[in-house]
Parts: structure tokens; C-alpha cells; sequence
């Protein structure tokens, strides 16, 4: 991009490249979204991992000075991050979530889930933390829901759900990192299908949602990830509907489903005006995940079943 120029002369300390970077990324117009909402923070993100500072910095650090091999470094991720438009977690391999590293790539979207906020919550009053042994994380990814989701639930195990074979080699990688292998597990399933008979006390999902205008309007960030991610359908229900007509078969009898809809919402509310969603609020930003109870699913079984046909 020839109206960039890289130059990082009279650039010295952490807080001068975080700042560079910042009005950089303001220049470029990149978008946000992937773990922070600003130029500054995303500028921040890719300096600290570059130097590997952790994010709880004393602000007395930000005056320390680069190397020049610390300088170049910083640089070619920046440039990077603008010429390639890639979430700046695809750079660096990693992204953060309810307090946990995770290894991401270009086959699992970027953790960044409202879903964080219940499980610092523990899930609470939706489910007895304690009580709680087996949890599915439908539409894994990165598996990031459903690990960190064992904080919440210390005393479950977890099945990590996907029908991306590339996801879920993420997701066992991030299983091995925290050594997991005898508490959680990988399946690779269209939806429920391989489930034949297991049930559970709580599933939790963050599936595709994205309706086909939205879709086209992505900004270029939210391109670079895995459109089997994303994408669900005219309204972005394609894959709720079939979760809302199966998941009871597979919830024991005081069990909760928790699902993420994002802006689809608003269309799962008018396929649906009778079934009593609960909508959660947050805190920290996000919308549009609501939890029902089995009994509720089962209520309503019929009006699931019809919407599919």
C-alpha cells in the first residue's frame, strides 16, 4: 500500500508504537470487532503480543524502550494487519476469552462471545454450578465456549461439537494446552446427528446466525473468517430452528439450552411470538442470547417441528 509508510523514526517506547499503530489502523479504516472496538486497542493487542507483555501492564512499562528488532517486529505485524485486513487474532495465532488464551486460525471464527458474561456468572440461576456433569458446546469452533465454560462448571465433562474436521483440530489443540483430554472431547457432528443418545445437563451454542444481507455487507475483517461459521440461511435461523427442534431429546430433565442468535433476534422472535425466550442483557456488551428449559422445549415441541418444514 503505497500511502503507507512504515518509517519508525523517532519511535522509542511501547506507548510511541501503540499510538503509531492506532493512527495507522484509523487511516486505513480497518474495522473492529475481534476482540476490541477501536484502532488504539487492536494497535495495543498486536504490540504487547508482539513483545510479550501481559495485558495487566503497569503504566509504568509503557515507557520502556524497543530493541530494533523489537521495532521491526511490531512494524511488519502492523503492516500486516493493514495490507491483509485479517483480525488481528489471526496474526497472532491467539485470542482471549472469559480470562483464557486460545490458538485460533482462519478454520475457527474469533472467540468473542457475550456467552463470556454467563460463564463468569456461572451460568447462574439457569443451572446449580455444582450439579452440573456433562455440557455440550454445539458449534465449537476453537472450543472456546466450552473449556472456559469448565470455570463456571468445575465438576463436568464437555463434548465440543463442530462439522468442521479444521475446527476441531483447533479445538483439540486448546484441549491439550489446558490438559483436558480425560474432561473434554471432540466430535465431529452435523449438529445433533452423532449424538445419538448422550444428554446432557446444560448445551450451550454459538452457531452460524448471519442472514444472507448481512452477510454481503461484511466488512472485510469478518470475511476472512470461515463463512461455514457465519452463515445461516435468509434469515439466519437455519440452524437455530433445527437446534430448537432437537435439543430436548437430548437435555436431561432440569436441563437449559442457551443459545446465541445475535441481531437474528428479531427474526427468531416473529418465527416464534409464542415460545417464551428469555433474552439476556449484558453488562459488558452483546445481544441476542437467549436460554429456554427442557420443559419449555418440550412445550413447544410441535411449534419447533413445524417451523422446519
Amino acid at each position: 500500500m503505497s500511502n503507507f509508510s512504515y518509517q519508525y523514526d523517532g519511535l522509542e517506547n511501547v506507548k510511541d508504537f501503540i499510538r503509531w499503530g492506532g493512527t495507522l489502523f484509523q487511516k486505513a479504516e480497518l474495522f473492529y470487532g475481534h476482540g476490541t472496538d477501536n484502532a488504539f486497542d487492536d494497535a495495543k493487542f498486536l504490540v504487547f503480543y508482539a513483545l510479550k507483555l501481559p495485558w495487566e501492564l503497569p503504566s509504568l512499562y509503557l515507557e520502556s524502550r524497543l530493541t530494533h528488532a523489537e521495532k521491526q517486529v511490531v512494524t511488519e505485524l502492523f503492516r500486516q494487519r493493514i495490507e491483509t485486513r485479517k483480525p488481528s487474532a489471526y496474526l497472532t495465532g491467539e485470542a482471549w476469552f472469559a480470562g483464557l488464551r486460545f490458538i485460533v486460525n482462519e478454520s475457527t471464527l474469533v472467540p468473542r462471545s457475550p456467552i463470556a458474561e454467563l460463564i463468569q456468572k456461572e451460568y447462574r440461576p439457569w443451572v446449580e454450578p455444582e450439579a452440573v456433569e456433562r455440557i455440550l458446546d454445539m458449534c465449537t469452533g476453537s472450543g472456546c465456549i466450552g473449556i472456559a465454560s469448565l470455570q463456571a462448571c468445575p465438576n463436568a465433562s464437555v463434548d465440543l461439537v463442530d462439522i468442521s474436521t479444521a475446527a476441531l483440530e483447533i479445538a483439540d489443540q486448546n484441549i491439550a494446552v489446558y490438559d483436558l483430554q480425560d474432561t473434554v472431547k471432540t466430535i465431529q457432528s452435523d449438529l445433533f446427528d452423532s449424538l445419538a443418545g448422550e444428554k446432557y445437563d446444560l448445551i450451550v451454542s454459538n452457531p452460524p446466525y448471519v442472514d444472507k444481507i448481512e452477510m454481503e455487507a461484511l466488512p472485510e475483517e469478518f470475511k476472512q473468517e470461515p463463512a461455514l461459521g457465519l452463515a445461516a440461511g435468509d434469515d439466519g435461523l437455519d440452524l437455530v430452528r433445527k437446534i430448537l427442534a432437537q435439543a430436548s431429546e437430548y437435555l436431561n430433565d432440569d436441563g437449559t439450552l442457551i443459545v446465541e442468535v445475535g441481531v437474528s433476534q428479531y427474526y427468531l422472535e416473529q418465527v416464534y411470538p409464542e415460545v417464551p425466550f428469555y433474552w439476556f442483557e449484558f453488562e459488558n456488551g452483546g445481544e441476542g442470547v437467549f436460554a429456554i428449559q427442557k420443559s419449555e422445549l418440550d412445550v413447544y415441541q410441535e411449534v419447533f417441528n413445524a417451523a422446519l418444514k
